[in-house]
């Protein structure tokens, strides 16, 4: 579907589902103000895929940062007029069994993928609500609509995320802001990689992974022209999500069984990543 050309602001540039939406945005012809805290590997891959200068700005930011944002989003305003678009990509997830976890990870669970959704917001709304339009798309997870033993902490994250969105949504709207809640089962990222190699993580491999083709696809055909409050994919997957959220004494008895299928995708997946390597 062809848009008319924007101004982007993202965040979570450096791999996965935000490396890819620049490429692709700026494919299309858009201009793209990419961020990441890894500013040498968001280079790397700038040079690696020859972004056009003139279409592709990369800068660092730490998104858990509060006094990161206001620089690097005004020296984007000024370069690139405004900021039609925002999206907050960037996020971060480390299993854990809850006797297990880690205070780093606790912290950085909630720095980066709730205090960081909400910095961004926050920066993208004041500039948005003074120009009395935009769209602000949060990333967040299947894992927003339904708890995910092995991932307490990612999940309680994203469900804050989900929470903070909707009532972003609520608020800005009558200002000419929109707000999109993003909310996809597990994707082919390197996020996906590092849940190999953990017991914990079993149900993450329970259902079929997306691409980040596919999340493409959803904010190019239908986040972005629609403006809708959530958009959570695949259905099928989602509608048991929501099940598992309205009912967790149903979502406790069919675990073992979801829990049974993804270990045995997960060995699957794990043993034909090793024979790749060898």
């Amino acid at each position: 579907m062809d848009l008319p050309t924007r101004r982007f602001f993202l965040t979570g540039c450096a791999s996965g589902i935000g490396l890819h939406l620049c490429d692709t945005l700026q494919r299309a012809g858009h201009r793209v103000w990419a961020t990441d805290i890894d500013i040498d590997g968001l280079r790397q891959r700038a040079r690696e895929r020859t972004w056009p200068e003139d279409l592709v700005t990369t800068r660092a930011l730490d998104i858990a940062d509060a006094r990161a944002w206001e620089p690097v989003y005004r020296e984007a305003v000024a370069a690139l007029g405004a900021v039609d678009v925002h999206m907050n990509i960037a996020g971060y997830l480390a299993p854990s069994w809850i006797c297990d976890a880690r205070d780093d990870d606790i912290d950085r669970h909630f720095d980066v993928n709730v205090k960081g959704v909400v910095l961004g917001t926050r920066e993208a709304a004041r500039h948005m609500t003074a120009r009395g339009e935009g769209h602000i798309l949060n990333f967040a997870s299947l894992a927003a609509l339904a708890p995910i033993p092995g991932l307490s902490l990612y999940s309680a994250s994203k469900y804050a995320v989900r929470a903070y969105s909707l009532a972003a949504a609520m608020e800005l709207r009558a200002r000419g802001v929109a707000v999109t809640v993003i909310c996809p089962d597990a994707v082919k990222t390197p996020m996906l990689d590092k849940q190999l190699d953990h017991e914990e993580t079993e149900l993450t491999f329970s259902g079929a992974q997306l691409s980040v083709e596919d999340i493409a696809r959803l904010v190019i055909e239908r986040a972005l022209p629609r403006r809708p409050l959530q958009l959570s994919i695949p259905r099928s997957r989602a509608v048991l999500a929501r099940v598992a959220d309205l009912a967790p004494r149903v979502a406790m008895a069919i675990q073992p069984r979801l829990a049974a299928r993804g270990r045995a995708r997960q060995r699957a997946m794990k043993a034909e990543h090793e024979r790749d390597d060898d």
